[in-house]
């Protein structure tokens, strides 16, 4: 096998159960540069790296990522050997797996492709499973949240199909009713309901039923995560942090089921002492995504803020970066349109600089790659002076200043990254303290 197999995961969950407030970050991106950071913590630290792709994102038709499984796969091959990291210390995991992309269609046949992406995915090598059967179909009645037994009826259908595709390696699973859509939660909420100790004990007894019934008694064994709502959510413009008083009497319950901990969904932007709790209260595995995407934008936005101060004068061509991408995703809306309500000038400001990040769908176009690359090659011919780098970057300056990276800039979109990455290394107990980086 290349990838590693889910036994750290298997070991993080036994420690939990023993009293260890030990927790694994799940980085939930295909961009490049992301996992390249990813690599780079992973690779200093010495911790596997859990990577998941979503439904949506990589799929038998492509995604929007434009990949498959299996050459999502091979293109993560390739970036670890550019990284000179071994696939033995990554975990591949599938995000939201069923029938959401094909939603629009009848329940048998979202069912179908469902099976078939499964299967793709566990054939392709990932051995850590999250079936979300939650969202309904077409001949679903669309009036009435879809009924729990219904939902693990569905997961235990895709489990079957990932069992039979399986090779001397099982997978792991993570099931669960109440989980965001993949891609983030599309309504804004003021307030964000916990998941009651009475509701995650009925979706795990409608689960083990449904095994049961499709004779999955051995892959249950094998299922090591609940989905649960403990109260984080992110928005447009808002966060939810993490009340850990709330989420107690979650807290208890998941303490008397043996062998089994939480996988809390849309943690980005929590703060560090907030995920800290969140992994001391057993939410042992943190989804992030976003998070990391808004920081790459983050760095690039800076850094064309100070192409733009140092460069207009020179005669040098310009990558207009925030321009070129605002063409783009006015001209195809579907990633964002209805996640952004409000006014025209409201949705411009939304499509920039939302917490939501509808804007990590569109880096792989073309014109934005080129818009990209031009920035890059114009920092790196007349590199960004100290005084700009404090006033659009000033924790990256630090670092500059204390010699631990250079001024080169994918150094610093990489730095930026780090920062967030950091923070869940941190409350997971795998670093201590903040690490050099290595310039590039």
């Amino acid at each position: 096998m290349i990838f590693s197999t889910p036994a750290p995961l298997q070991e993080m969950v036994a420690a939990q159960k023993q009293g260890e407030a030990r927790g694994m970050p799940s980085i939930c991106s295909a961009h490049p540069v992301v996992l390249s950071a990813a690599c780079h913590l992973a690779r200093q630290t010495g911790v596997p790296l859990l990577v998941e792709t979503t439904c949506n994102q990589v799929n038998p038709e492509g995604g929007y990522s434009g990949m498959t499984p299996a050459i999502f796969v091979a293109f993560l091959q390739n970036l670890l050997a550019q990284e000179g990291m071994s696939p033995a210390q990554v975990i591949l995991g599938g995000d939201h797996l069923g029938p959401y992309p094909w939603r629009e269609h009848p329940a048998e046949k979202a069912m179908a492709k469902a099976v078939e992406m499964v299967q793709a995915y566990v054939r392709a090598g990932y051995t850590k499973i999250h079936l979300d059967a939650s969202m309904p179909c077409a001949d679903d009645d669309l009036s009435q949240p879809l009924p729990l037994e219904r939902i693990a009826r569905r997961a235990a259908q895709l489990c079957a199909a990932a069992e039979a595709a399986a090779g001397a390696v099982k997978p792991v699973y993570v099931i669960g009713s109440e989980v965001p859509a993949p891609g983030g939660t599309q309504v804004q909420e003021e307030e964000v309901r916990v998941t009651s100790p009475q509701e995650a004990q009925s979706t795990l007894e409608a689960f083990r039923r449904a095994f049961a019934q499709a004779g999955l008694t051995s892959a249950w064994e094998r299922v090591i995560a609940l989905v649960v709502q403990p109260g984080v959510e992110f928005g447009v413009a808002s966060i939810h942090d993490y009340r850990r008083e709330a989420a107690f009497p979650l807290k208890s319950f998941i303490e008397t089921v043996p062998g089994m901990v939480y996988e809390a969904h849309s943690t980005d932007y929590q703060t560090r002492t907030s995920l800290r709790a969140l992994v001391e209260d057993h939410f042992a595995i943190l989804k992030v995504g976003p998070a990391l995407t808004f920081a790459y934008r983050e760095a690039l936005f800076a850094l064309e803020h100070i192409e733009r101060e140092t460069l207009s004068a020179k005669g040098v061509p310009l990558s207009h970066l925030t321009e070129v991408l605002e063409q783009v995703m006015t001209n195809d809306p579907r990633h964002w349109q209805g996640y952004y309500p409000g006014t025209p000038a409201e949705q411009v400001l939304a499509r920039r600089y939302s917490f939501s990040d509808r804007i990590r769908y569109y880096w792989h176009q073309t014109a934005v790659q080129e818009a990209v690359q031009r920035l890059l090659a114009n920092l790196k011919a007349y590199p960004p002076p100290l005084s700009l780098l404090s006033q659009y970057l000033p924790s990256i300056y630090r670092r500059v200043r204390a010699g631990e990276i250079f001024s080169h800039p994918q150094d610093l979109i990489r730095a930026r990254i780090l920062e967030t990455l950091e923070d869940y290394a941190s409350a997971c107990g795998t670093l201590q303290n903040r690490l050099p980086l290595s310039p590039l």
